[in-house]
């Protein structure tokens, strides 16, 4: 991290400024960025950080990127927005590229995880009631220490409480069971009353929880033998997060629709439900009905030139390929990290550059100190310290990361 310049502090004017104008919703730290280059970020008074966070997970071409600085700009110089009373070219292109890449025969885009996944929960309801005739198929079974947003429908489905505190009543019914209990889902699914079952291939905010080999297949064959539709929300695992483009793929497995969102648009906001052509008869029009599902800003030509940008570049430069190598190393680093430090850690997990250290006490002050030192990281799931840097990241940043972690974990263990 550099010297800050002598003068005026603007970044804790900014602070204050924000402190007086914005909703106190959020625990933001004291820090203003204004701009960023690759895996750096710059603050407002010129401190330079290696970002690790990437955004939550948003940022996978890292920040500024050339291509995607170059399609956006010229995609706001021809139009930005026509609504969905019309097509627009770079929502088709988006669509295409999802579809040819995926299982998936159609795509509904969005602004967010949340509305992906509200998307999701809308079409399952509607199409037990309304293409299988059974409107008393409408649980929805999800997991134990899972989060699918903050809306009133996908916090229903989030299984911590404390996202769900002071919001009651909400969206009902929904069953939740233990992430990885096969036998637990099963049970929940016999009586045929549930739409859908909702599951992340990895469970990043619960804390970086890969499920264990075959829980994925083994929800695949109950929902086909029930008649569930199976939905997996790969809002932070999906567009290249674990190595492969959607983190399902590790496991061979197909659902029968897919959310994506945060890294779809590379920091531009995008949200996608993608689905098989049996599953979007949920929320297909009828002539002379409501349409079923809509957004104005959904599929707007920049979001999805953004979009179709993100996944040309991974391709383009073998990301996937970087992920799984760099993740590996990564991997490897914290491992040798929670052996070092045995007393404060309890081990890692995670996949490609979706990553957690696992603390023995909150991981909140380990990440205000690496903060602190020049390095961005995330709590997952409490005692979590979550890696998840833009795919463009090299060994070397993350040697540098593993380094300013080890030495705050070295200092608190000198002060106990």
């Amino acid at each position: 991290m550099t010297t800050s310049p002598p003068g005026g502090d603007r970044q804790q004017d900014l602070i204050a400024l924000a402190e007086k104008k914005m909703l106190r919703n959020y625990r933001q730290q004291p820090v203003v960025f204004t701009r960023g280059e690759g895996v750096h970020l710059w603050d407002a008074r010129g401190d330079r950080y290696l970002d690790m966070t990437a955004g939550i997970s948003v940022c996978s071409l890292g920040h500024s990127h050339p291509a995607l600085t170059r399609v956006i700009a010229e995609q706001a110089a021809r139009v930005l927005h026509t609504s969905n009373l019309y097509y627009n070219e770079q929502q088709i292109r988006a669509a295409a590229a999802i579809v040819d890449r995926s299982f998936a025969d159609r795509v509904y885009f969005g602004n967010s995880g949340a509305e992906a996944n509200e998307a999701a929960l809308k079409l399952a309801r509607r199409y037990a009631h309304v293409v299988r005739g059974e409107p008393e198929r409408n649980l929805v079974v999800a997991t134990l220490d899972s989060f699918h947003g903050r809306t009133f429908a996908t916090m229903s489905v989030t299984g911590q409480e404390k996202y769900r505190t002071g919001f009651g009543p909400l969206l009902e019914p929904v069953q939740l069971v233990p992430f990885g209990d096969l036998a637990a889902a099963e049970k929940a699914l016999a009586p045929g009353k549930a739409c859908a079952f909702l599951v992340e291939p990895i469970q990043a905010e619960g804390g970086i929880v890969v499920p264990p080999p075959g829980y994925l297949a083994g929800l695949r064959e109950v929902c086909d033998r029930t008649g569930t539709l199976l939905i997996f929300d790969e809002v932070q695992t999906g567009v290249g997060r674990t190595g492969k483009l959607f983190g399902h793929q590790w496991e061979g497995v197909t659902p029968d629709v897919m959310t994506l969102a945060k890294a779809l648009g590379g920091g531009v906001p995008i949200g996608a439900m993608a689905c098989t052509e049996e599953a979007a008869r949920g929320l297909n029009y009828v002539e002379g009905d409501a349409v079923p599902h809509a957004s104005t800003f959904g599929g707007n030509a920049l979001a999805c030139a953004a979009a179709v940008c993100v996944l040309d570049t991974i391709d383009a430069e073998g990301l996937l390929d970087r992920c799984q190598a760099v993740g590996e190393h990564l991997g490897r680093k914290l491992d040798e990290l929670a052996a070092a430090h045995p007393d404060q850690c309890t081990g890692a997990r995670g996949r490609g550059l979706l990553r957690g250290l696992v603390l023995a006490s909150p991981a909140a002050p380990v990440v205000t100190e690496c903060r602190a030192r020049g390095v961005l990281l995330s709590v997952a799931g409490g005692r979590v310290v979550r890696f998840a840097p833009p795919l463009i990241a090299r060994t070397e940043h993350i040697d540098e990361a593993i380094a300013v972690l080890d030495a705050v974990l070295r200092e608190r263990a000198g002060r106990k």
